[in-house]
């Protein structure tokens, strides 16, 4: 138990650090964003005067109506070109900052984001001219995510972790998924149901070269008589985990109206999760006569063919620390009864 806890707090350092280091990303770019930001209020105010010239000309009939939204056209088309100009100092400086980020790969989609910017831009200010629309988007009251975690894997008896029967530091779990998130309250963006399909990888690693075998209804482990490199017990389970998730991002209000987005700030999720198991097998690699062998030997192993258990997760953004407890044992009719716990890093990616 001891280096379960030396294990949790490496995992809350990394996971502060992950975060920190999101924020000084975040705030150069915020940075840069604010730039962009006062161009495109100090253009949006100048045009805004121009467009209300051109309307008193128009309600002193001095012009015509298509005469006001050709002028109106003009302007907006003239004012996106000096803000084009303006920003593009700022969008190299985000353009280095991104490149930084990526360790020096560029996306192919970067100049249509530079050219996009303007292009809505000069679209919005022209709406907002003509039919007062706010620019401000929220998200559907039901989106969806890509789900990835990783972390370490073991086993618990009677509450106890068995981290001497299996090595704490070489077995892992992988979890790869979509889920659908949910708002909950039409207007309060606090409870939210999150459901869907994953995908699921618990690897552990005996210790003291042993290997699992099968001796009736029971499964052992086994000292071996070679020498071995690795010793991995893999099972592979599809499940349906179902959250409740508590997400603090605050709404936008802009006319009148509210607009909602997640996993802006901090959030937590509580739940479970069920399925069943789809493949067990045993992977065994060693060294004989100067050669290497691999070798997978597949089978039941009296593995419980269905799984279910708690999990939960709390995090910043699309990050948080994840964990997960199989509230039913790996193995059918074993006397000891072994619960599968996993303790990793989960992002959520909309």
């Amino acid at each position: 138990m001891k280096n379960f806890t030396i294990y949790l707090v490496v995992l809350v350092f990394l996971f502060v650090s992950k975060v920190l280091g999101q924020e000084t990303f975040e705030s150069k770019a915020k940075q840069i964003a604010n730039k962009i930001e006062k161009v495109t209020k100090e253009e949006k105010a100048a045009l805004k005067e121009e467009v209300e010239a051109v309307n008193v000309q128009l309600s002193e009939g001095k012009i015509t109506k298509e005469q006001a939204d050709k002028r109106k056209k003009e302007l907006a088309e003239a004012r996106a070109i000096i803000i084009e100009e303006k920003v593009t100092l700022a969008q190299n400086e985000l353009n280095d900052l991104v490149q930084q980020k990526v360790d020096g790969k560029i996306k192919e989609g970067d100049s249509i984001m530079k050219h996009g910017l303007v292009i809505r831009w000069n679209d919005e200010i022209w709406r907002d001219s003509k039919k007062g629309k706010d620019s401000l988007r929220g998200e559907k009251r039901t989106t969806s995510q890509f789900v990835f975690a990783m972390g370490l894997n073991n086993m618990m008896v009677d509450g106890k972790l068995q981290d001497s029967n299996y090595s704490f530091i070489g077995s892992h779990f992988y979890e790869w998924g979509f889920t659908y998130n949910t708002r909950l309250m039409k207007n309060d963006n606090l409870l939210h149901a999150k459901y869907g399909l994953s995908l699921m990888y618990n690897n552990i690693r005996p210790t003291d070269n042993r290997t699992f075998v099968v001796n009736g209804n029971q499964t052992e482990l086994q000292t071996n008589a070679i020498n071995l490199d690795e010793s991995r017990f893999r099972n592979v389970y599809i499940v349906a985990p179902v959250h409740l998730e508590f997400d603090f991002s605050k709404p936008k209000v802009s006319n009148g109206k509210t607009y909602f987005k997640t996993h802006q700030s901090f959030r937590f999720g509580i739940g479970g999760y069920a399925g069943i198991n789809v493949k067990s097998k045993q992977i065994i690699k060693y060294d004989q006569d100067d050669l290497d062998y691999k070798t997978t030997i597949k089978g039941d192993y009296n593995v419980n063919n269905f799984i279910y258990g708690l999990s939960s997760y709390i995090g910043y953004k699309e990050l948080s620390l994840y964990f997960k407890y199989d509230l039913n044992p790996l193995f059918k009719d074993n006397l000891v009864k072994e619960n599968n716990i996993s303790l990793g890093l989960r992002l959520d990616l909309n």
